[in-house]
């Protein structure tokens, strides 16, 4: 957590005027039951009306300095938590850019977002409150002890055994709930990582009539977060008592001894009024300290899940060479020897893989579910680093390139088609943003995109939904392959980004995309034969290896697996014939 306190230096001025101010209302406040002491035992006691309204109307004054300085320091408090929040939201999310996506994997969305949000949120509150209450409640307590000993030392020792008994009962509470409230946040991640699934697959769900069983698993996460907010609310609840006790039982005192003492003529009535006077404040301060130690727990519990990913290390480091020389390379891609592991001690994902892949070839690469296809392209824009060989990309290993560098001369489109909010410009610049109308136009043909954009009400100022839901799985992945051309790569990753496409315009795709420029190096993953079958090299992965390579005619006679996916979708009379 202490790490994160570097994001208020910005706002070092709002933070030392905030608690300043407060201490200077708490000042005001503590000076308050002097002046009642003096109306009781000169005005009242004598009778002296024009001492009382000289009182009263200073009185007034106090408060509204009081209020004045109230309200300056909730402006400086509220402007640095807000600016804290903010500094940190960046932060994080910067970070988050840059984990790789191993990392990602192992992290998970649902945290990510819960500690963007939830968790950012309540560390901007702790600091808000902090920086309004953690030195004015402190300044109270022990000001209004030292102003009791002003008025009577005797009766002021019982302001000593109470503090010290409070703070224990206050810090004691604390230190047990910081723990407690990181599990609750745990909790809620499992929370966000079962609404997230509901409201994706809800469609998938509905299908396949489960409802009720999704609706009992969320109950049950549900439950547990219950169980652990309510276990460390009733701990965090023994505080107001025990603090209540504690006081009531120091005021009865106070009450039992002030008595006596008055009896006696050692104490004045208002000097009595001014002590019990002292003890509410403290009481009051105290309750306030207390709720404030509570939402400072929350906070602190948060930052440390906010610190533990902004203290995470980056997996994959950049390289140095900004320089991609492609024109004096003939290969475009070389696997050497190449095994990924997603984790350190899991099975290879990929192993042993070793082909060339020249410029302005097309590559296809097919096998089963499970296979390793998209594994293996992941590795050509560094998405991923192998785990053992070199990736080489124009005759130089991917990882001595800026990644930057390195994906600017990819355009890759994923097995899963993604757009952003925005109409469908929007979603194509993001391949270039200063790209002109025959450039979009142009990108729109080969994808095969173009009819079915003039078709809409704006063109391409259609406006597309998150995640293009008001599209087709066809449309979006043409828009996909669209944004990816945008780019003019030299190299083209097509990982399974045809299969909501018909046959016909699978072929019409694969064919516009034949007669661009020259020294395109194409790879097609698919489970499709008819989409790599005149591919200039054929990859057969199976179990994340190759068991064959070559082109269609070789395959087809000498390889089982090629001829099992291909006569699978050709049955063998057909193609005899």
């Amino acid at each position: 957590m202490r790490s994160l306190l570097v994001y208020l230096k910005e706002y070092k001025k709002e933070s030392y005027l905030a608690p300043i101010f407060k201490m200077l209302e708490a000042s005001f406040e503590l000076i308050v039951p002097l002046i009642m002491a003096q109306v009781i035992d000169v005005g009242i006691k004598e009778a002296n009306l024009s001492y009382i309204i000289r009182m009263c109307l200073l009185l007034v004054a106090f408060g509204i300095c009081g209020l004045i300085s109230s309200i300056t320091a909730q402006y400086f408090a509220a402007k640095a938590a807000t600016g804290f929040g903010t500094k940190v939201r960046h932060a994080l999310f910067a970070k988050i850019q840059k984990f790789t996506f191993s990392q990602l994997d192992a992290m998970g969305t649902d945290t990510l977002v819960t500690r963007m949000t939830s968790d950012i949120n309540q560390v901007q509150s702790g600091v808000n409150m902090a920086l309004r209450l953690f030195l004015r409640s402190p300044f109270i307590v022990f000001g209004a002890m030292i102003m009791a000993f002003s008025v009577d030392a005797k009766s002021a020792m019982i302001f000593v055994v109470t503090i010290p008994v409070l703070a224990i009962i206050v810090f004691g509470i604390m230190l047990i709930t910081i723990p407690l409230y990181s599990k609750v946040q745990s909790n809620l991640d499992k929370i966000m990582t079962s609404t997230r699934e509901n409201l994706c697959g809800v469609r998938v769900i509905r299908a396949f009539n489960i409802e009720e069983k999704e609706k009992i698993k969320f109950k049950s996460n549900n439950e547990k977060l219950n169980r652990s907010q309510q276990f460390v609310g009733k701990i965090s609840a023994l505080m107001n008592p025990l603090t209540y006790v504690i006081i009531n039982l120091s005021t009865v005192y106070l009450l039992y001894k002030g008595a006596i003492r008055i009896d006696r003529g050692v104490l004045t009535n208002g000097q009595l009024i001014a002590l019990l006077n002292y003890m509410s404040q403290i009481l009051v301060e105290l309750i306030k300290l207390a709720n404030l130690i509570i939402l400072l727990t929350k906070a602190v519990a948060c930052g440390n899940r906010i610190e533990s990913i902004l203290s995470e290390k980056i997996n994959m480091e950049d390289g140095t060479n900004k320089n991609i020389d492609s024109d004096n390379e003939e290969i475009a891609v070389e696997f050497e020897n190449v095994s990924l592991k997603y984790e350190k001690d899991a099975g290879f994902a990929l192993e042993n893989i070793s082909f060339v892949a020249k410029k302005g070839e097309t590559i296809g690469i097919i096998g089963g579910t499970g296979s390793g296809k998209s594994s293996l392209v992941n590795l050509i824009p560094r998405f991923y680093d192998a785990s053992e060989g070199s990736v080489k990309v124009f005759g130089n290993d991917v990882k001595v390139y800026k990644n930057f560098k390195l994906r600017e001369k990819i355009g890759i489109v994923l097995q899963k088609a993604e757009l952003f909010t925005g109409t469908i410009e929007e979603n194509l610049r993001w391949g270039k943003a200063d790209a002109s109308l025959e450039d979009i136009d142009k990108v729109l043909e080969i994808s095969q995109a173009k009819e079915y954009v003039q078709a809409k009400k704006n063109n391409i100022k259609y406006f597309v939904e998150q995640n293009g839901r008001n599209l087709s799985g066809g449309q979006k992945q043409r828009l996909t392959i669209a944004r990816a051309l945008m780019k003019n790569p030299e190299i083209l990753i097509l990982d399974d980004s045809a299969s909501a496409l018909d046959f016909a315009t699978d072929a019409k795709l694969r064919m516009a995309i034949k007669k661009l420029k020259n020294n395109l190096t194409t790879f097609i993953v698919s489970q499709r034969a008819a989409s790599v079958q005149y591919a200039d090299l054929i990859l057969v992965l199976d179990d994340g290896k190759i068991v064959g390579q070559g082109k269609h005619e070789e395959l087809i006679k000498t390889n089982e697996i090629y001829q099992e996916i291909y006569y699978s979708q050709f049955p063998k009379e057909d193609v005899d014939d």
